[in-house]
């Protein structure tokens, strides 16, 4: 995964957010949940690292938004 950098998280209110989970549907899951409340900009796939189980799912939100904006 790529490193995550000043940019992400400059003010209060940004956030990266990873998840690890079983598997891709557990992992949209929780980020459906997530980004139903506030801004976001989603992942559209995990990665899987190589000898490790599950899958990871890296998406950034923004608190001082709502969902609908």
């Amino acid at each position: 995964m790529r490193e995550i950098t000043d940019a992400h998280v400059a003010v209060p209110g940004l956030a990266v957010v990873e998840v690890a989970a079983a598997d891709d549907e557990t992992a949209f899951a929780i980020q459906e949940l997530l980004t139903a409340r506030c801004a976001a900009t989603p992942a559209d796939r995990t990665t899987r690292e190589p000898g490790e189980p599950g899958v990871r799912l890296r998406f950034f939100l923004n608190l001082h938004e709502d969902a609908d904006t």
